[in-house]
């Protein structure tokens, strides 16, 4: 018995390195491009700035609601973003056919590049927050954050899925490939319901927001934030985001 209880082990903790050399790696390519990250987190935050100060004329209570959607596109669409972009980054890197004969399993590369978009998805919201916090002296209620994490939780495995299929994209399309990828995070920010309610968006446009996993997450959260509505209630929205 023990004898194949020390195999799987010794798998486990080798799995478990290696998915912490890709996030290793992925930050040590963060460091080396740290310029272009500079003006990618410069847009987000001007971004994010720009679509709260609409909300001021109408009070603290619509600047919360608009902070609350930016931050939530802000983290879901980095998921999506860096998971979708990693096959091609190797290509750019000119890394792709070593990566590939590495003789490691796909779901262990595949792993630590989500895990890697996760740390520092959640390093940059928490920059963009105190950013925003301070530029509108918001006191954002995070009596349930258990509840925050939770639901953030089970949207973030959806965007990694999408990611993961998007990521095919470019190696069977190099250009067209990474072309169909931002337009497809495009239309998920155009029938998420990001900045508005869904139901202002044509019949079309609505039918799309159901197929979305963004239009329930930040339509969850924001009961969470602003309403204080309870875990019992979400219950129904947390399973079909795991579904």
């Amino acid at each position: 018995m023990s004898s194949w209880i020390l195999p799987e082990r010794s798998l486990m903790i080798r799995g478990i390195s290696v998915s912490v050399a890709f996030i290793e790696r992925n930050f040590a390519l963060i460091r080396r491009y740290l310029g272009w990250e500079i003006v990618f987190i410069s847009y987000s935050v001007a971004n994010a700035l720009a679509i709260s100060f609409i909300g001021v004329r109408f009070g603290q209570e619509m600047v919360l609601y608009l902070v609350v959607g930016a931050m939530i596109w802000g983290f879901l669409s980095l998921l999506f973003h860096e998971v979708s972009e990693s096959v091609a980054w190797e290509r750019w890197e000119g890394t792709i056919e070593y990566t590939f004969m590495a003789p490691i399993p796909r779901i262990v590369h595949l792993l630590g590049t989500a895990s890697f978009a996760v740390c520092y998805g959640v390093l940059r919201s928490i920059l963009l927050l105190a950013i925003i916090s301070l530029a509108f002296g918001l006191i954002i209620p995070f009596k349930n954050l258990l509840i925050v994490c939770l639901i953030l939780f089970s949207s973030g495995l959806s965007f990694i899925g999408m990611g993961l299929i998007a990521a095919v994209l470019p190696l069977l399309s190099p250009e067209k490939g990474a072309q169909a990828t931002h337009i497809f995070e495009a239309v998920l920010l155009l029938v998420s319901g990001v900045y508005y309610e869904v139901d202002v968006l044509p019949s079309v446009l609505q039918f799309l927001s159901r197929f979305s996993p963004a239009t329930y997450t930040i339509r969850a959260l924001r009961a969470v934030i602003l309403k204080g509505v309870g875990l019992s209630e979400l219950w129904p929205v947390i399973v079909m985001l795991l579904i």
